[in-house]
């Protein structure tokens, strides 16, 4: 009999402390009686009513129970290689389904089940139409996030050359490429229809994990404000260009922040642009109390920046990664921790990644598996929802608020550079329209804007040559829509700028003078500030001043996307000046798919030179699967990254170390 059967009446009395309190002034739950309508406050004031109905459900949830979420759960999996439509992993073990069914946009490509690989265009629109509905029949909730191929290269979602947001955004070479893949998923979420006709309401996850560096969409191979304008223009352009309206919109950030919303906020869409906020976190560290704190940190973030604004806090991809099975316990581990926690425990749902079966990890364990125990007891946990729990799901009665007015500039972008001698400026307002909209330079005289075929106010700058000598100018728009009048602007970089030798990372003296040019050229992990130093360096206007704070967890960390062949080079350089603590560094190089690295101190405080010979480098502890190899001329052929990590040494949490010439030679 499955487990199922036995829970239903634990859920009637779930609560947790201030949960409990914070859950009875909410609205009437969904399913309740009531003939009042609640007002809903979401991107799409055209939702259908279903829509609208699972983000009151999802908001009212809080506190009373986390979903459940698998991603690919229906067609990949360890106790099943044919497609049957309802075999699962997950049903296998406990005899349920999950709350939440994750599905991928790869499937428009046939590069995932129940996609066709070879297969038509319009076989593969309606595998992702079967999969939501399907779900949806199941009684689950749907999510589809996006693992985009490169649209520059040709090459899949973790090549990350060619700088593709600002390729795909509009006038950019490949805008109309973007495009053609958006229509494909409005295709397919507008063909998903329940036994009753209305559409299948779904969450859409786009550029996830985009604060970590390794999507083309992500860290380092974008600014704030490109990622920013291409999300909004994603969601602009199916609610309003393809009447998608059966659709809520999720921004997931990777871990970790440390607690600190300051990254977590950097390139946030803005609440016009998103319904739910959520957070991804993997842990290879066999649920050490260090990741569960800062885990509980992140989400506790996550769920006090949600209440803020009215959204859904989620906790939107997690999983253990790392070798299987150091921890039997790790579900029950990771429940109780996000139990034990008020803020923490009050996100909707937690969705795992697919088991791919074969030789690949198990994010679900299934029957025989090791951790299989351990997974029946979170499921039986009353806190754990899953597909037999859910009720009433789409029931509530609400009514949107309407949107207000919305103006903002698309290209260029804050911090865009510019190197040719004209330019398109266009800007986006929605919610109204305007008899005058101008654009502005440096406060100079308003130029006139016109509606082009694509929705935008746009017009021509025509930049005067000699600007282009790497001067900062800033760009301003302006609409009058009734009596308001509505403004948006930009810095933007004017001219080239000289390209670093062979084997170079970074020089600092790129970056116009410009403290966030420089944050947006790098990835940042937990608690960490970086900004130019006129002061310390040892060439050079710039060096790199480094601050970190260790209160929120024991390391922080940058990194840049290399992409070179270093087989010419024998050693790593950089200058570094230390801050006289006890604290270490750690000089990180990806290469080949391995971590190699190379630690050093931070005592010296007048600042030196630090070489450190790829011979010297070793595979990061954690990075098992590359244990024993080498730094060598194969690996070095393939650099891909180079990261420096700051550890905690047991008595300094806060300082600032300087780093300036960082090269190979």
């Amino acid at each position: 009999m499955p487990f199922s059967a036995f829970r239903a009446p634990r859920r009637a009395v779930i609560t947790l402390g201030a949960a409990a309190v914070a859950a009875a002034s909410m609205p009437l739950a969904a399913g309740a009686a009531t003939t009042a309508r609640t007002r809903v406050k979401i991107v799409d004031d055209c939702a259908t009513r279903e829509t609208r109905a699972l983000f009151q459900y999802m908001r009212d949830q809080q506190g009373r129970g986390i979903l459940f979420g698998h991603e690919h759960t229906l067609t990949d999996g360890f106790t099943f290689t044919e497609f049957t439509e309802t075999t699962s992993d997950v049903e296998a073990v406990t005899g349920d389904y999950p709350a939440v069914f994750g599905w991928d946009t790869l499937i428009l490509d046939g590069f995932q089940k129940p996609g066709v690989y070879g297969g038509t265009v319009e076989e593969n629109i309606e595998a992702l139409t079967w999969a939501l509905e399907k779900s949806d029949a199941l009684g689950g909730i749907n999510v589809l996030s996006a693992h985009m191929y490169n649209f520059v290269t040709g090459g899949n979602f973790w090549d990350t050359a060619g700088r593709v947001v600002g390729q795909i955004l509009p006038g950019g070479p490949k805008h109309a490429d973007f495009n053609g893949f958006l229509d494909r998923i409005a295709a397919a979420v507008k063909g998903a229809k329940r036994s009753d006709g209305s559409l299948v309401p779904v969450v859409f996850r786009p550029f996830h994990e985009n604060t970590g560096g390794w999507f083309w969409w992500g860290a380092g191979h974008c600014t704030s404000a490109e990622f920013i304008e291409i999300f909004r223009y994603t969601v602009e352009y199916l609610r309003d260009t393809k009447k998608v309206h059966n659709l809520l919109y999720s921004y997931s950030p990777n871990s970790g922040f440390g607690g600190d919303p300051t990254n977590y906020m950097k390139t946030y869409p803005g609440d016009e642009f998103v319904d739910i906020l959520g957070y991804d976190a993997y842990d290879n560290s066999a649920g050490s109390a260090e990741w569960l704190s800062g885990t509980m940190k992140d989400l506790a973030m996550v769920v006090g920046l949600a209440d803020e604004r009215g959204k859904v806090p989620a906790f939107t991809e997690f999983g253990e990664s790392g070798d299987e099975g150091r921890n039997l316990n790790w579900f029950s581990d990771l429940l109780g921790a996000l139990k034990a926690d008020p803020a923490a425990s009050r996100v909707s749902h937690m969705l795992t990644w697919a088991n791919f079966g074969g030789n690949n990890r198990a994010y679900v364990p299934f029957p025989g598996h090791a951790m299989e125990p351990d997974f029946v007891a979170y499921y039986e946990d009353p806190y754990s929802l899953f597909a037999s729990d859910l009720d009433g799901v789409l029931d509530a009665s609400t009514a949107a608020v309407p949107s207000a007015p919305f103006l903002h500039l698309v290209t260029p972008t804050d911090r865009q550079r510019i190197t040719t001698a004209e330019t398109t400026i266009r800007m986006r307002l929605t919610g109204a329209t305007s008899r005058k909209a101008t654009y502005s330079i440096n406060g100079g005289a308003p130029v006139t804007l016109t509606r082009d075929s694509a929705g935008f106010y746009s017009g021509t700058w025509a930049i005067d040559p000699s600007w282009l000598d790497n001067r900062t100018v800033t760009v301003a728009v302006s609409a009058k829509a009734g009596t308001k009048t509505y403004t948006d602007s930009a810095l933007v970089f004017l001219g080239e700028v000289e390209p670093l030798p062979a084997g170079w990372i970074d020089d600092f003296e790129g970056y116009a003078g410009d403290d966030l040019t420089l944050s947006e050229a790098y990835s940042h992990v937990n608690a960490n500030t970086t900004t130019l130093s006129a002061e310390h360096r040892t060439s050079g206007a710039y060096g790199l001043a480094y601050s970190y704070d260790f209160a929120g967890a024991g390391y922080t960390g940058i990194g840049k996307s290399v992409g070179a062949d270093w087989t010419a080079f024998s050693a790593l350089k950089l200058w570094l000046k230390g801050d006289g603590s006890t604290n270490g560094a750690t000089i990180q190089v990806v290469a080949k798919g391995a971590y190699f690295e190379y630690n050093t101190g931070l005592s010296n405080t007048a600042g030196a030179e630090v070489a450190a010979p790829f011979s010297e480098f070793k595979p990061a502890p954690w990075d098992t699967g590359h244990a024993g190899e080498l730094l060598d001329a194969a690996h070095l052929a393939e650099v891909s990254a180079f990261n420096l990590y700051l550890g905690y040494g047991g008595t300094t949490a806060t300082g600032t170390v300087y780093v300036d010439d960082i090269r190979a030679e």
